[in-house]
Order: structure tokens, then sequence, then C-alpha cells
């Protein structure tokens, strides 16, 4: 089932206009945010993630180079739980 739902979400754009997503990312300055990618993610390119990054004014891109998608991974996770903790308290 999740395998349905990944390609049609995939097929249809998740439902939005092709780069609305980079466009409207410079709204987002002065929200933090810490974007985690593992290197070996074969399912959204690292370069997906970079994008975002140069045009989300102020948000820290944190690349894993021994990971790769699932918080199973002991990279993934540690850094989660450090992202969680430097919002912790704001």
């Amino acid at each position: 089932m999740r395998a349905r739902i990944i390609t049609h979400y995939f097929r249809e754009g998740a439902w939005l206009e092709d780069g609305i997503r980079l466009k409207n990312a410079p709204r987002l300055a002065g929200i933090p945010g810490i974007l985690i990618h593992g290197r070996f993610d074969m399912e959204a390119p690292l370069v997906t993630a970079w994008e975002l990054a140069r045009a989300w004014p102020g948000v820290e891109l944190v690349v894993l180079p021994k990971a790769a998608r699932s918080t199973g991974n002991v990279d993934i996770a540690a850094a989660i739980v450090s992202a969680t903790n430097e919002f912790r308290d704001l």
C-alpha cells in the first residue's frame, strides 16, 4: 500500500506546480529550520535538499555522509535528536 501511495503522490507532482516550493522558500526567512539529509538517500537526491537550503534564508543543512533515508540509521536518529534539542527552548 505504501508503494501505491508514493507512486500516486509522485505521479501527480505532489499536486503542486513545478518549482513552487523553491519559489516560495524565501517566505520562510526568520523561521528556523534544520534539513537533515543522508548522502545515500536514493529516493530524494542531495541536490533537492541543497537547493532548498540555498533558497531558505537561515536554514541549516546537515548532510550525513554514511546515512541513507531510514531513521533506523544511527547517524540519522542522532541528527534528529540533536536538531530537536536545538529547538526545545524556542
